[in-house]
């Protein structure tokens, strides 16, 4: 991840995302940098639209749902129980009239 968001700090910054660029970056963090990942790396953004590829990569946030109360979950639990519990006889019905056709 590291390489990753090394390539995003330059982008950020206005900077060139190049092999040289990369590794000062990385070795500045600290990290040490592979020159074959750094290659790869650089391969594979030949060409993308960074600013677009974020757009497109960002999800909105979905409100978040309000806690049920615990007795509400164990109701809604045994209803689902319930469901498939009459789907199950239900199949198990027709299969057995099934024998006698």
């Amino acid at each position: 991840m590291e390489y990753v968001y090394s390539a995003m700090l330059l982008h950020s910054a206005g900077q060139k995302i190049d092999e040289a660029n990369i590794k000062k970056v990385l070795t500045a963090a600290g990290v040490k940098a592979d020159d074959a990942r750094i290659k790869a790396l650089v391969a594979s953004l030949d060409g993308v639209n960074i600013d677009e590829a974020i757009k497109t990569a960002a999800v909105p946030v979905a409100a978040a749902a309000p806690a049920q109360a615990p007795a509400e979950e164990k109701k809604e639990e045994k209803k689902k129980e319930e469901k498939k519990e009459e789907v199950s006889e239900e199949e198990a019905a027709a299969g057995l009239s099934a024998l006698f056709d």
